[in-house]
């Protein structure tokens, strides 16, 4: 596909999730698409090297959270961001103000940032730590209005991870496959003991594709109890239940 009919697809493609993008934006999701297929040859960022595929997959994917997210301006955590989804792309078209970006492994940070500052994107913090240690920062614990995270975990550990960075009355999307109802069900206890709520469990499909995505939106209902997150590496090895 050339850059027109990409630049075309992503726009009508961003309107069914209720996002307008202007030739600004356009501009800088193409420029993104291109710094993420270069970089990917050096470092494995995604196994999705077709442009069509990017923009569907990564950058609609990204997208699709932002009917469920509080108001623009609000202040939005993209934990385990990989290659930048779906913070990214949520910034980009404008429906964020602070922007988060948690990643732990360092090359990908390097990634990050320099896509950051090359798409020139204001207000953006990129952070190289693991999900829990950031949890258990001052400056970022119970700071932000919305929390996302993208195939990085199981719900239940998600929330741990999650969670502690959300102001209470805040909203955390977990974007998961077509099958999360029996996540949804084991994360009943971690639930209880975080103070979180299921809202609602969405599920879409991606336009022009049959990608089948399950948005878990969960409110956050209260503080989260001092222990938690746990230390390293025990969330996902002793899920709460």
């Amino acid at each position: 596909m050339t850059r027109t009919e990409l630049s075309k697809l992503l726009a009508e493609g961003a309107l069914q999730f209720g996002v307008t993008l202007d030739d600004d934006m356009l501009e800088k999701f193409i420029a993104y698409k291109d710094l993420l297929l270069e970089w990917n040859e050096k470092i494995n960022l995604t196994a999705i090297t077709d442009e069509k595929e990017i923009i569907i997959k990564h950058f609609l994917d990204s997208l699709s959270i932002v009917p469920y997210m509080p108001k623009s301006s609000a202040s939005f955590a993209d934990i385990g961001t990989g290659a930048g989804f779906p913070g990214i792309p949520v910034k980009i078209a404008g429906k964020c103000g602070k922007l988060l970006l948690v990643d732990s492994l360092g090359k990908r940070v390097q990634f990050l940032n320099h896509t950051v500052a090359r798409l020139s994107l204001c207000n953006t913090e990129v952070i190289h730590s693991r999900a829990e240690d950031a949890g258990r920062y001052s400056v970022l614990r119970e700071k932000f209005d919305c929390a996302a995270a993208r195939a990085v975990a199981g719900l239940d550990v998600l929330l741990e991870y999650c969670l502690p960075l959300i102001k209470p009355g805040g909203i955390f999307i977990a974007m998961k496959g077509p099958e999360a109802g029996p996540e949804c069900d084991n994360a009943a206890g971690a639930l209880e003991i975080l103070g979180g709520e299921i809202m609602e469990i969405s599920e879409i499909t991606l336009p022009q594709s049959d990608f089948k995505r399950t948005l878990v939106i969960v409110k956050k209902n209260g503080r989260v109890p001092e222990q938690y997150p746990r230390k390293a590496g025990k969330p996902s090895k002793r899920p709460l239940k």
